[in-house]
């Protein structure tokens, strides 16, 4: 049997609760033990940990390993060691079996490898704020955060995931829970790991909050960076006067190559005065978002989600918003679209109304030289009513408000002007306009509503007779004397 199995009471081969069988004992704490072993029933290796035997005389002690218990089991997050039975063992020690994991926690990580990596220390930082959301949306304060309890797993794919460990001298707050554990906590007693002790937990870990884990979330981040906590001296009363009154060490000095803002976020994790650190964990994971890498936005989300769901504020301070080019762009377009007008709209317009007026123009030049060649050679034909009758047409299609031009003192909305045209409704004054003798090929004229709508004349059409320039005027006189027999 080696020492580690004398200290802690269980060696390989041991049946515990007799489904455990032990494989090896994986460590030992000051008050609890923590063995590998195999349920015997399902094949299955668990971690099983239980206390010392010593330590089952104190009630405090024991009130602590039940707490974990329940607090652990409470903790849905994946980024917790999960719980999966509980019991007592034959000579009494309470224990709790718990998923195996492989892997080393972070202070063997510090050990082993130095500082990390900006992005891999802010995406650890980051899961392990995962498991404290829920853990504070649940009323509960872990207040022994440190490097050891954050245990990185390796699963299957390579995959690494941070597990928080050991909510032994965690604390409720906001609602009692049965066995009196918001109550069990002396206002004497030191809890915690003095290094990532924040102010208030120094004076009483009584009337800590869950701030107090976020001064050790800074603790951690620092010191994963810069290889060391902020805080070292030689003696408890040193360190305690440093925690209380001393400034870090600026994390440049450690790290040059820090990114403009980051060590901001470190500090005010570590204001002494809780009300100007950050409020929540969803808070610091919001401002650590700009330095986190792709994959940890995952965890920011679910951060996020779970502050809002318990109803705690999670508030984006300015520099936790990372640059996003494809949402600048979009929203660019955007206001392009219903803010203004584009840039080709409003060339558009001008060039319709510019070409609108040269075609009226043109229309009314035309229609001047029309007038002037029939008054000249004294002959009627159809083709300068059909010219007009084209230019109109073109205008209307032309120019964004039409002007109408007028060929004839107040023409019927729509006239098929062909000559010898027998017109119905005689009473207008334009039945013996010159238009009406018209003779040539049938063309169909649109021409501006009047005032008052009325029904639209069709003009029955005689066969095309040849115009003579010379007989032009005989047609038109007798053209006129039928029309008016017919009247009467």
């Amino acid at each position: 049997m080696s020492n580690q199995e004398q200290l802690a009471g269980a060696r390989e081969g041991d049946v515990l609760a007799g489904k455990y069988r032990v494989d090896k004992v994986l460590g030992i704490g000051g008050m609890g033990v923590v063995v590998a072993a195999h349920h015997i029933h399902l094949d299955d290796r668990v971690a099983i940990k239980f206390l010392l035997p010593e330590t089952l005389g104190n009630s405090d002690a024991v009130m602590r390993f039940a707490r974990e218990a329940r607090a652990a089991v409470k903790i849905k997050s994946e980024h917790v060691a999960r719980v999966t039975d509980v019991g007592t063992m034959e000579n009494g020690a309470p224990y709790m079996v718990m998923e195996y994991l492989e892997g080393s926690d972070l202070s063997a990580w510090l050990k082993e490898r130095g500082r990390l990596p900006f992005e891999l220390a802010i995406d650890f930082i980051l899961q392990a704020c995962e498991a404290l959301a829920e853990a504070h949306a649940l009323g509960i304060v872990h207040r022994d955060l440190k490097p050891a309890n954050l245990f990185v797993a390796r699963l299957p794919g390579g995959v690494e995931s941070v597990k928080v460990l050991d909510f032994g001298i965690s604390k409720l707050t906001g609602f009692s829970a049965s066995g009196g554990e918001s109550s069990a906590t002396k206002t004497s007693a030191l809890m915690g790991s003095p290094l990532y002790m924040s102010p208030e937990q120094m004076r009483s870990s009584k009337d800590v909050d869950t701030r107090s884990d976020l001064w050790a979330i800074g603790v951690i981040l620092y010191e994963l960076l810069s290889g060391a906590p902020p805080f070292l001296a030689e003696s408890m009363p040193e360190l305690v006067l440093k925690i209380m009154e001393a400034t870090p060490t600026p994390l440049g000095q450690a790290r040059p190559d820090a990114p403009d803002g980051l060590e901001a976020v470190i500090l005010r994790c570590l204001e002494r005065d809780r009300n100007r650190r950050y409020q929540t964990v969803g808070d610091l994971a919001a401002a650590l978002s700009a330095f986190a890498p792709r994959k940890a936005r995952a965890s920011i989300e679910r951060i996020t989600q779970v502050m809002q769901a318990a109803g705690m504020s999670a508030n984006l301070p300015a520099l936790s918003l990372p640059a996003n080019r494809d949402s600048e762009r979009v929203g660019t377009s955007t206001t392009a679209a219903f803010g203004k007008t584009s840039p080709g709209t409003n060339r558009t317009k001008p060039a319709l109304l510019l070409v609108g007026a040269v075609v009226a123009v043109g229309a009314v030049v035309a229609l001047a030289l029309g007038r002037g060649h029939g008054q000249g050679s004294g002959a009627t034909s159809a083709s300068p009513n059909a010219e007009l009758s084209a230019t109109q047409l073109a205008v209307s299609a032309a120019a964004p408000t039409p002007t109408p031009v007028h060929l004839t003192p107040a023409p019927e909305p729509e006239i098929e002007a062909p000559a010898l045209a027998t017109a119905t409704a005689s009473a207008s004054p334009s039945a013996s306009a010159p238009s009406t003798a018209v003779t040539g090929t049938s063309r169909k004229v649109q021409a501006p509503a009047p005032a008052r709508p009325r029904p639209a004349v069709v003009a029955k059409v005689a066969p095309p007779v040849e115009a003579h320039p010379a007989a032009a005027p005989a047609p038109k006189k007798a053209s006129e004397n039928s029309l008016i027999d017919d009247r009467q």
